[in-house]
């Protein structure tokens, strides 16, 4: 099990913490696995600091895919995608 910081920004932060967001999209730059503990830590990016605020939150599932891997890549360029929450 690994431990894994990230900033989130406020607007982020206060879904993730009321519950209503219970997903990430990140850029997968970094090793994460099912299990892992991801703390989110509000960053304010008007002052450009933390704001001292962080959240605690065990990864249940991960999905990584690639843009092109439904052969869409240009599509996706063109008009972003949705992560939907069901």
């Amino acid at each position: 099990m690994a431990i894994i910081k990230k900033k989130i920004w406020p607007e982020y932060f206060e879904l993730v913490k009321s519950g209503k967001k219970t997903f990430e999209l990140r850029l997968a730059d970094f090793k994460i696995q099912e299990g892992d503990i991801l703390i989110l830590e509000e960053w304010d990016p008007k002052n450009k600091k933390y704001t001292g605020r962080k959240l605690k939150r065990k990864v249940k599932y991960i999905l990584k895919f690639h843009l092109d891997n439904f052969g869409q890549k240009k599509e996706i360029e063109k008009k972003g995608f949705y992560v939907i929450q069901l």
